[in-house]
């Protein structure tokens, strides 16, 4: 993935559950900097708000969304020799 491909103006269509594609974002974002105290919660949330397949896509698509971008930083290396 490219820059082209991430400032491009082609755009995914839009989910059907913004609220649900927000939530999927945070839990991507948590995901990535390793709270899981935050996608525990989340994940609870989903469960209590979520009622079918449409929600689940929603929470997915934003979730997929998050992931596509790529860190602005590397990982640390922890523990290796250089």
């Amino acid at each position: 993935m490219g820059l082209r491909d991430l400032f491009s103006s082609k755009k995914e269509e839009t989910p059907a559950s913004p609220e649900m594609a927000e939530l999927g974002r945070e839990y991507a974002n948590a995901k990535r900097h390793r709270d899981r105290k935050a996608m525990n919660r989340i994940a609870r949330e989903f469960a209590e708000q979520s009622n079918g397949d449409t929600d689940a896509a929603s929470f997915e698509q934003g979730k997929s969304a998050y992931e596509a971008i790529p860190p602005g930083y590397s990982k640390p290396r922890r523990g290796r020799r250089r």
